[in-house]
């Protein structure tokens, strides 16, 4: 069943703080809910659906996930979705609750997600490690002590050896989202960076600068789905579903391709259903938890050729008003914020501005009709949930 009409986001709303240390995350949850709801011009009441990751760890949802949620917003809920697929997830529930809609289970779907890992001095290779002790993997990898900045550090050496790929061209990502960033007041890194700057930054993994990472943050995001009947009452912009794709990539017992990430599929699936091609697409939020991750993405999700990424965003490919697809037109997790070491919410906001025309004017992109999200939940070079979305302004 095609996803266009079938739901419209009527709400988005990014918390503004990056360093939560007086708020706790349930109250995280409870401000980008009523955020969200305020923007569509809906209360508490009128959700019946909710969306959040189902995670029990406490990283994301609080106390016992979801359902303390639930109660603490004091939802009345017809429908309850926990799918967890980390930084992913946001972008896989937006499909959910678009289907939720249209099988009658619920008319306002609310989705949310926060997190302190900055306030709570929790880095991503300090989680991974929490999380990873009790997989069933763990006794086979972690005595070769794999976290996160060298097992991205393996697909940019990898990419490099295979296509020639240099840091240099790395860089020009994080240039791109530092240009998008000096525009975003709440933005952690608003300075405008240069590729020589990235290059002369410490090596955190070879060949990964420490501008080449992303940054943390607390904070978090909210989006609101509702009824294409609901959606019409409220006079907001109708911004649409219109083709999206899921998919899990593993090692699979070693036959794998560490520069092959799950949006080969999803790309793929999100496409065929919404019936346009790269070429089609205005803006597109991609993960950026470091600068290959938003490279590989371009390749996987057919932008450029495999090997071809390198020169697709050197020079300024990525900027908005120079480039040929702007990106992470808020600073990204590069620049602006990754809270919660997850950054699938923020880049469906950023999106859902462009085709609202709310982006800031230096970065808007022009009668943008058409708008892509893709998450990476995991790790590249290892195993991951995978999620790509496309959106449509209606008009």
């Amino acid at each position: 069943m095609s996803l266009k009409g079938q739901a419209y986001i009527v709400g988005a709303y990014e918390h503004p703080t990056r360093h939560a240390v007086d708020k706790s995350l349930s109250q995280l949850h409870a401000e980008v809910a009523l955020g969200a709801l305020a923007d569509a011009g809906l209360s508490i009441a009128d959700v019946d659906g909710y969306f959040c990751a189902g995670d029990v760890a406490g990283w994301d949802a609080p106390g016992v996930g979801p359902t303390s949620v639930v109660e603490y917003l004091g939802l009345k809920l017809r429908h309850l979705d926990t799918t967890e697929s980390w930084g992913s997830a946001y972008i896989n529930h937006i499909e959910h609750a678009a289907r939720a809609i249209a099988a009658g289970k619920c008319r306002v779907a609310l989705i949310t997600q926060a997190g302190r890992p900055r306030a709570e001095k929790m880095s991503p290779e300090l989680e991974h490690r929490l999380q990873a002790q009790s997989a069933p993997e763990s006794q086979f990898e972690l005595p070769y002590g794999p976290i996160v900045t060298n097992m991205y550090g393996m697909c940019a050496m990898r990419h490099m050896y295979e296509h020639g790929t240099t840091s240099e061209q790395l860089a020009w990502i994080k240039v791109a989202a530092s240009h998008h960033a000096q525009h975003n007041p709440n933005a952690v890194l608003q300075k405008v960076v240069t590729v020589e700057e990235v290059l002369s930054s410490p090596i955190v993994a070879t060949p990964l600068h420490r501008l080449d990472c992303c940054v943390i943050s607390d904070g978090g995001g909210a989006v609101v789905l509702a009824h294409p009947d609901v959606a019409r009452s409220l006079k907001r912009p109708l911004v649409t579903p219109i083709g999206a794709g899921f998919s899990v990539k593993h090692l699979n017992g070693g036959y794998f391709d560490i520069l092959a990430s799950g949006g080969v599929q999803t790309g793929a699936e999100a496409f065929a259903q919404a019936e346009v091609k790269p070429a089609d697409i205005q803006y597109a939020s991609l993960y950026d938890s470091f600068t290959i991750t938003v490279l590989i993405q371009l390749e996987n999700l057919g932008f450029c050729p495999p090997g071809q990424g390198g020169r697709f965003v050197a020079d300024g490919g990525l900027i908005s008003g120079v480039g040929k697809l702007p990106f992470n037109t808020d600073g990204g997790g590069l620049c602006n914020s990754h809270p919660g070491n997850r950054g699938g919410m923020t880049k469906i906001i950023e999106a859902v501005r462009q085709l609202r025309n709310e982006a800031h004017p230096a970065v808007q992109v022009p009668s943008c009709g058409l708008a892509l999200v893709h998450g990476t939940g995991g790790q590249l070079g290892a195993r991951h949930g995978s999620a790509t979305l496309i959106l449509e302004r209606e008009e």
